[in-house]
């Protein structure tokens, strides 16, 4: 997925659909978070996907670096 841009922009833009944060865009969720997810599990398919990329961006630091991508 990183080596691909589009699929990068896309997961920083991705809207969380559901829970507490619905309406957010997932890199504006709270590490915590996205910590909790990773220990339960991510959803299946694209969503679950983008949401762990996610969590690596920002357990890696690097949500500042990629904040260019972020749409308004």
């Amino acid at each position: 997925m990183l080596d691909n841009p589009q699929l990068l922009s896309d997961a920083i833009n991705q809207v969380m659909p559901f829970g507490k944060y619905a309406g957010s865009k997932l890199i504006h969720l709270p590490e915590p978070y996205l910590v909790w997810f990773n220990s339960k599990g991510f959803p299946e398919g694209k969503l679950g996907e983008q949401l762990a990329l996610i969590y690596e961006i920002k357990l890696n630091g690097l949500e500042k670096m990629l904040a260019p991508l972020v749409k308004q």
